[in-house]
């Protein structure tokens, strides 16, 4: 499964445990509108640590927060291998 389906699905999943009503989930989604709060970013990132192996946002010194579902994603498609 690639790296976008798997975020997709743990987005998923931990909205239905949160009980969080989330909209589509296009590229363009800001991260505001999803509905998560800080704890479910916050499982959001340990979960996709435990799954891929790295957390992006730690891993740079100038990281910066995503703003959109597609930055999200792909700060996770582009960490070196």
């Amino acid at each position: 499964m690639s790296v976008r389906l798997r975020i997709i699905a743990a987005i998923k999943q931990i909205a239905e445990e949160q009980k969080v009503a989330l909209p589509p989930l296009t590229d363009d989604l800001s991260l505001h509108e999803t509905g998560f709060d800080s704890l479910a970013f916050a499982i959001l990132v340990a979960r996709l640590e435990d799954d891929l192996g790295t957390d992006p946002f730690t891993l740079a010194e100038d990281a910066a927060f995503p703003h959109t579902i597609g930055d999200f994603i792909r700060a996770y498609e582009n960490v070196p291998a």
